[in-house]
């Protein structure tokens, strides 16, 4: 009930079109009810009394309650779908801003297909509890109450037979709704699973094909396809116990209103039209008890989806801004890692207390073997992560204690891996900045060696690129990436081993735009080919998460340690 309330505070926004759609259901139900009470006057006044009159006025009476049922009908109809999908709209974007404000460390804990199916599939699951609460239960009920109504007013004793047998109807409803929840919740996570399985395969089809691992990732999808069968299946086995009880109630009902009944009319206590007036009012009132089985089926798989969602919504990111955060000033002095310790969640300490100080304009790049914490020490100054003790600063400012927003605003990040979206060149390159003119994006594609390349492609700047600039060439791509960060033009850069897989002549390319991107900017460079960095104007070497030597590229060779160790390796490879 809790997580159903939550959901019905979605509705409080949308009170007109609701109150709009559950007095056309009224109308409805109680037209409905009227149906079954015009057949006592059909069969008493017509056909036993032989009333003229009442026979020219029940038929137009019908048509006018079947057209007004008709137009009651529309209106509940789409109102009610109306408020289910804004509904439902509401929250696909309530869910999709939420997560995109979670950490890293979220995402690293949850397959991108598990989030993507919550959005799509399980918000989509939760649209039935919405519109069915609406439309089938409120609908169902309002009119099942009308023809309990025409029961009683009919036949007081024969109503008592029928109100005993009533929690037969309703026996599925509180013996399986617990049992059907819970196994809803499982065939929803094995869809995840089936979705994160199938987005790992179709971006990593080269691999795939490259290592002739068809066969065996099409048995590990039987397997996991097969599991969520078996789950359908039991969700199946649940529904269909409801029709078969309801229906053996249903017949119970009719046999002793028949037997009781009939009996009444045979000695005169009750007219045959007052009797079949009974019987349509209890057959009418059988399919909208079967339909509030129906509802609650579906009810209780909605509600399994909307507690995955809210599980989603109720989590809380770790990084947040302090509700004293300051907005970041330009970068005046230097930025200084202070005595900092790092880990990801129970495993072992990343960076050990680490101290490192970096002066505004200065190129300090960071070498080590791999898994020394390289990347790690550049992802935290951006705040993807936040350090365990210690503190990173920037001109004396706490990063903790200043807005993500200027913070991140202050930083461009070019990575090895690229990404950039399924889009046009045009809105790669300007992404993040809607203020930028069209010769501006001209001018950071020509400083990052891309303007050549762009103006050979088919639709130049609109040229769309595909998914993740599928379409490029690696050199393309990172050139591409280096044009953004340079439209970007923050005083702080971050170099993540943006040369590692690219071939010499792209290289040579990108090489020369990085040159010209870390002019006059403060930069922190990770390089995986050493021969890239001997110009800068500090190298901090790396080991085990603690800082073993810096110094520049001479002065390290001359010390004969650790970074001259590196440095042989690669000039003896």
């Amino acid at each position: 009930m809790q997580d159903y309330r939550r959901l019905l505070q979605y509705l409080i926004p949308l009170w007109p079109q609701l109150l709009i759609s559950v007095l056309c259901m009224i109308a409805f139900a109680l037209l409905t009810a009227a149906v079954a009470f015009l057949v006592q006057p059909a069969l008493d006044d017509i056909f036993i009394n032989k009333d003229a009159a009442m026979l020219k006025l029940l038929p137009v009476a019908l048509i006018a309650i079947f057209a007004l049922k008709g137009v009651f009908n529309f209106f509940q109809t789409y109102y009610t779908g109306y408020v289910g999908s804004r509904i439902i709209t509401t929250i696909r974007e309530e869910v999709y801003f939420h997560i995109q404000n979670l950490s890293l460390s979220f995402f690293a804990s949850i397959p991108s297909g598990a989030l993507t199916s919550r959005i799509i599939y399980d918000v989509a699951m939760i649209q039935r509890a919405v519109s069915n609460v609406i439309a089938g239960l409120l609908k169902e009920l309002i009119t099942a109450l009308g023809l309990v109504g025409v029961l009683i007013y009919r036949d007081w004793e024969l109503s008592i037979i029928v109100l005993v047998l009533f929690p037969l109807f309703f026996f599925p409803i509180f013996k399986y709704s617990r049992k059907l929840r819970r196994f809803s919740k499982k065939s929803q996570a094995q869809v995840a699973e089936i979705t994160s399985f199938l987005q790992e395969s179709f971006t990593g089809i080269r691999v795939i094909k490259g290592f002739l691992m068809e066969e065996y990732n099409r048995k590990e999808f039987r397997i996991i396809n097969e599991r969520l069968l078996g789950l359908i299946l039991r969700r199946l086995k649940i529904k269909a116990l409801t029709v078969p009880i309801s229906e053996t109630a249903g017949g119970l009902a009719a046999a002793a209103v028949i037997w009781y009944g009939g009996s009444q009319v045979i000695h005169g206590n009750s007219t045959p039209g007052n009797f079949f007036s009974f019987m349509t009012a209890l057959f009418m009132l059988y399919g909208p008890i079967r339909s509030l089985n129906r509802s609650n089926n579906q009810i209780q798989e909605a509600l399994a989806a909307g507690k995955r969602v809210f599980e989603m919504l109720d989590s809380k990111p770790e990084i947040f801004d302090s509700h004293k955060a300051l907005e970041l000033p330009l970068i005046q002095r230097d930025i200084c890692y202070d005595q900092v310790h790092f880990s990801y969640g129970e495993e072992d300490a990343v960076i050990k207390g680490l101290s490192l100080q970096i002066s505004k304009g200065e190129t300090v790049a960071i070498v080590g073997r791999s898994g020394s914490g390289k990347t790690t020490l550049l992802n935290l100054l951006p705040r993807f992560y936040d350090v365990d003790s210690g503190r990173i600063t920037i001109d004396d400012f706490d990063i903790r204690e200043v807005t993500q927003k200027s913070l991140r605003s202050s930083i461009a990040i070019v990575s090895q891996h690229t990404i950039l979206f399924n889009d046009t060149v045009r809105n790669n390159i300007a992404y993040g900045r809607t203020d930028v003119s069209p010769e501006a994006i001209v001018a950071a594609a020509s400083f990052a060696n891309a303007h050549e390349f762009i103006e050979g492609l088919p639709c130049k700047y609109e040229t769309v690129i595909g998914e993740n600039g599928v379409r490029l060439s690696g050199g393309q791509q990172q050139r591409l990436s280096i044009a953004r960060a340079l439209l970007k033009n923050s005083p702080i850069l971050i170099l993540d081993e943006a040369t590692s897989s690219l071939d010499t002549e792209s290289e040579r390319a990108v090489q020369e735009a990085i040159d010209r991107l870390m002019k006059n900017r403060t930069s922190l460079v990770i390089a995986h080919r050493l021969s890239t960095i001997i110009k800068a104007d500090r190298i901090v070497v790396m080991e085990d998460g603690v800082v073993v030597e810096e110094g520049t590229h001479k002065e390290l060779l001359e010390k004969e340690g650790e970074y001259a160790r590196l440095y042989a390796l690669q000039f003896q490879e």
